[in-house]
C-alpha cells in the first residue's frame, strides 16, 4: 500500500537523525493521548533512553522495525519483538505502532500493519500477538484488518494522563499452525 509522500523502510540500525525523529514521534503520540507505555509529561531524555534501548535490540536481531518518513521526518513506526522463548520460534509480538498526528487518517497505520505482517513472514514468523487500548482507534484498526480479538483485561494500564484503560489482546495467524512447520525457514 503506497501513500503519497511517505516511504516505509525496514531498518536494522538507528542513525542519530532517526533516533531524534523517533523521540519526536513518541512524544507527539503520548501528548495526543496514546497509551504506549509512557506517562505525561514525556521528556525527550526519557524517550531517547527508550529508543537507544530499542537500537541495541535491533542490532542484536532481537527486534525488527519499520519506519515511515515524510518530508518532515519520521512519521510512523512499528516493531516486532523476535526474542521469544525456545518453544515459540514461530511467534512475534507486534508493538509500539505509532503514527504522528499530522499523518493520521491517510492509511499509514494500515500500511505499517501490512508491512509488519510481511516483515514477520520474512523473519520466519507465522503468529503475531499484540495488545491495544480496549475500543480505542488502534483496536478498531486491528479488528478491521482481520486480527482476531482474544479478550479484554479491564484496568490493565494507564493512559498518559493517569486515567485507567482496559487492554484488548489480538492475534493474527499468517499461515503456519506450529513452530515445527517453519523451523527450517528461519
Amino acid at each position: 500500500m503506497a501513500i503519497e509522500g511517505i516511504t516505509i523502510t525496514r531498518v536494522r540500525e538507528l542513525s542519530d537523525a532517526r533516533l531524534q525523529g523517533l523521540c519526536s514521534l513518541t512524544i507527539d503520540c503520548v501528548e495526543g493521548g496514546a497509551s504506549i507505555g509512557f506517562m505525561l509529561p514525556l521528556s525527550r531524555e526519557r524517550a531517547m533512553r527508550f529508543w537507544q534501548g530499542i537500537a541495541t535490540e535491533l542490532s542484536r536481531g532481537e527486534r525488527a522495525m519499520l519506519i515511515a518518513e515524510d518530508a518532515l521526518g519520521v512519521c510512523g513506526t512499528v516493531q516486532l519483538v523476535l526474542a521469544m522463548p525456545d518453544n515459540q520460534p514461530h511467534r512475534a509480538d507486534l508493538c509500539k505502532m505509532q503514527v504522528h498526528r499530522r499523518c493520521r487518517r491517510r492509511g499509514l497505520g494500515e500500511a505499517l500493519m501490512r508491512g509488519a505482517e510481511q516483515m514477520a513472514i520474512e523473519c520466519g514468523r507465522t503468529l503475531l500477538v499484540l495488545d491495544a487500548v480496549t475500543d480505542g482507534p488502534a483496536a478498531r484498526l486491528y479488528a478491521r484488518l482481520g486480527w482476531v480479538r482474544v479478550g479484554d483485561v479491564p484496568g490493565f494500564a494507564l493512559n498518559p494522563d493517569g486515567s485507567p484503560c482496559g487492554t484488548t489482546y489480538f492475534y493474527r495467524n499468517l499461515g503456519g499452525t506450529s513452530g515445527a512447520s517453519i523451523a527450517g525457514g528461519r
